[in-house]
């Protein structure tokens, strides 16, 4: 059992996407983000710099940054960062698709599992830890793609289990200076002591390197859009990523639980981007040294209240960061030519308490409440001289509490109707939260309500929809160098439709679809009152067909459809809506050829769209990172 797993049976009174291992495995995968797609209202904006994470949009979020907005676990481990280029940042390349077992994305603040980042959701991925297996995936593609995952997992004597993954990745990109490789390595042992305790030990080590061609101009992409920009030189990015973790469980009883657990995580990232600064074009070298250190206690059983029984968790946990932060612009080829603006060391110290119960009170109702408390600590020093003027001091302790409501009625045996209330927060960013003259400022508050809806209307259809309001509180601006206020608020609205169909034995058509409102409703500049949120399009559209002619032959067409998205606050800047075109054959090769095996072949962006995966705008120019051409993959997954 990892953090959380005990929450399984009570989630269904939040709007939980979940992805199991028959999912993931579906066609292959050389990223997890693949599956976002497939979340109502999710999407992802790849900025196609080789090495650095995609930004994440989920519930009206979107301006967090390489995903900051939303929180990302990996067997309880944190993946996100609490000072880097954005606060939250989380890279899910460290992750090899073929080692999951089970993804859960949760759609607002609903989780008490994370505190910070978890305003729009969480992301939590576990890995395999049962099973005998060997299974593989291979595949390659246009643009020198090559992607190789292996997963093996032993049952062996006395009880014990191994789970082994490894994955290596690598191509040469559609636009010049593109090339890219990784390697990960991952494994799991687990120890059966006696009949009531088992220990385990998983470690992960990740290495990655790429060069990137950075963003073009808006007129450059019209006129070359697989094309680079001759002043970018030298930009790419450089990672080691290592974790390591102790669990220890104890049944206390036939229904109750103790789950210890510490880990340790080290990482060294180095990222040069190049983008417009002032007059001219620059490029800035960015370096972060990180070291975690994590400890908890999950206790977790059943019992009855009033003769109806009642699922509870309770958990603490204390987790400290330390990251060794520089910063240089102006640098030639990722040569420096002046002083560090930041040479600094940050610790963000955490301690969280959470609990959450499930109760039954009747046949037909379902309750959930949950309560997060988190407290923070920390403080920032000086490494080097600094050119910057960010202040860098202790950090004032912040505290915050979140409770989490839920209700799910079943109205009948084909209609189940829920009904939520959640609270999250986000810390200052940056190094506002180390300045002692922002020592007054609070956290930004997000609350959240929701109403949905599951119907299964006949055994060929399934259709679940969300609305769901989240407000925001003590937004935070900058008032001058190292000065921050709490000035600004937001309102979310949205609404969420998963559907699926099965007209007959041969088709599966799943449509996810979500609509979003995001609007400034307090500023400081009065202009900006009614605009909406940067960063986030107006919906996202997954159609997905399956068609089984035979037995052995499944075809795919996948048609993405993404709005049009706003690019500054003001609104006068809009990135165009885009959608294309994905499709696929699979076969599954006879049993006398091979066990569990089949090819796939797929047309990514069939119809070669030209589109802008993102566009943004900085130094007041329109800056585009291009989509993906069309591209051809042949893929082959087999087991032995």
């Amino acid at each position: 059992m990892v953090k959380g797993q005990a929450l399984d049976e009570a989630q269904r009174a939040f709007s939980v996407t979940e992805f199991r291992r028959d999912e993931i495995r579906e066609q292959p995968r050389q990223e997890v983000e693949s599956l976002w797609s497939q979340v109502p209202g999710m999407h992802v904006n790849h900025y196609q710099l080789s090495g650095v994470a995609n930004g994440l949009v989920l519930r009206g979020f979107g301006g967090g940054g390489h995903g900051g907005d939303v929180a990302a676990t990996l067997d309880g481990i944190p993946l996100n960062e609490a000072m880097s280029h954005a606060d939250g940042y989380f890279d899910l390349n460290v992750v090899v698709p073929l080692e999951l077992d089970k993804v859960n994305v949760y759609r607002g603040p609903v989780s008490v599992l994370q505190g910070n980042y978890n305003r729009a959701g969480l992301l939590e991925m576990r890995t395999r830890r049962s099973g005998s297996y060997a299974e593989f995936d291979v595949s390659a593609g246009s643009h020198g793609m090559f992607d190789a995952q292996s997963a093996l997992g032993r049952e062996l004597e006395g009880g014990d289990q191994l789970n082994l993954a490894t994955q290596h990745a690598r191509g040469d990109g559609a636009r010049p200076a593109s090339r890219h490789e990784r390697s990960t390595l991952s494994g799991t042992w687990k120890h059966h002591v006696h009949e009531k305790l088992d220990i385990s030990l998983s470690g992960r080590w990740h290495e990655a390197r790429g060069d990137s061609p950075g963003y073009l101009t808006e007129a450059q992409w019209r006129q070359d859009p697989q094309g680079k920009d001759s002043r970018v030189v030298g930009d790419g990015a450089n990672k080691h990523f290592g974790t390591l973790r102790l669990d220890a469980q104890y049944a206390l009883d036939a229904d109750t639980r103790l789950l210890g657990f510490v880990y340790g995580t080290q990482q060294d990232f180095v990222r040069w981007f190049t983008r417009p600064r002032s007059a001219t074009w620059m490029q800035r070298e960015e370096r972060y040294d990180r070291s975690v250190l994590g400890a908890g206690l999950n206790l977790s059983g059943k019992s009855l209240l009033s003769a109806r029984e009642l699922n509870w968790m309770l958990g603490l946990e204390q987790v400290r960061e330390s990251t060794d932060y520089g910063y240089w612009d102006g640098l030639l080829d990722r040569r420096r030519t002046g002083p560090a603006l930041s040479d600094r060391n940050t610790r963000l110290d955490n301690t969280a308490i959470y609990g959450q119960a499930g109760w039954q009170p009747t046949a037909w109702l379902q309750t959930t409440a949950a309560l997060r408390w988190d407290h923070f600590d920390g403080r920032c020093r000086l490494l080097g001289a600094e050119a910057g003027g960010d202040e860098c001091n202790r950090m004032q302790g912040r505290s915050h509490a979140g409770p989490k409501l839920g209700a799910l009625a079943h109205l009948n045996a084909r209609t189940a109707v829920r009904a939520s209330w959640s609270q999250g927060f986000a810390l200052p960013s940056d190094f506002a939260k180390y300045a002692l003259r922002n020592s007054d400022l609070h956290a930004n508050i997000f609350r959240q309500s929701e109403l949905g809806v599951e119907w299964k209307p006949s055994a060929h259809w399934l259709i679940d929809a969300s609305l769901y309001r989240i407000s925001s509180s003590h937004e935070i601006r900058n008032t001058a160098p190292g000065e921050y206020e709490n000035l600004g608020a937001t309102v979310r609205k949205g609404a969420e439709l998963q559907l699926h169909w099965l007209p007959s034995r041969n088709w599966h058509v799943e449509w996810a679809y979500g609509h979003n409102r995001s609007e400034v409703t307090q500023n400081a500049d009065a202009a900006l009152l009614g605009r909406r949120v940067v960063a986030v399009p107006e919906y996202t559209s997954t159609l997905h067909a399956r068609w089984m002619p035979r037995s052995d032959v499944t075809l795919h067409g996948v048609l993405r459809h993404v709005g049009r998205a706003p690019i500054n606050a003001s609104n006068t800047e809009w990135a165009g809506s885009y959608r294309w075109l994905d499709l696929g054959l699979q076969y599954r090769l006879p049993a006398s050829l091979a066990r569990n095996a089949s090819l796939s072949l797929w047309l990514r962006n069939a119809t070669n769209t030209r589109y802008a995966s993102t566009t943004t705008m900085i130094a007041g120019q329109r800056l585009v990172a291009p989509g993906a051409p069309r591209s051809v993959q042949l893929g082959l997954q087999f087991s032995l």
